[in-house]
């Protein structure tokens, strides 16, 4: 499991820098630096103010990585200790990125 640090505050998932889903998918199977990747997992919060009442924030989740290029991506998981996923402001998947990734 990998630890995540996620600054998207706008995604419904979102609590305290911390995802609430048990697993989250990085997408970006051609990717060749970090804008090229973003977190397919993001559903954006348009309420504001509706968390994920559910579940709570987890600090280590397992990472699906499509970003075959990655260092750290081994049979398609991300096997970094600690990953970051930004987009400050998104309010699509595709204005978010893995800050962790790393061309092969």
């Amino acid at each position: 499991m990998t630890k995540l640090d996620c600054n998207v505050t706008t995604c419904l998932h979102n609590s305290d820098n911390c995802c609430c889903k048990n697993a989250i998918v990085v997408e970006g199977a051609s990717a060749t630096r970090q804008c090229d990747t973003c977190c397919g997992s993001f559903d954006e919060n348009k309420g504001g103010s509706f968390r994920n009442l559910f579940k709570t924030p987890e600090k280590k989740l397992n990472v699906e990585c499509e970003a075959t290029n990655c260092v750290y991506n081994s049979n398609r998981f991300c096997v970094a200790e600690r990953i970051g996923i930004t987009g400050t402001n998104a309010k699509t998947s595709s204005e978010t990125e893995c800050a962790t990734f790393k061309e092969r």
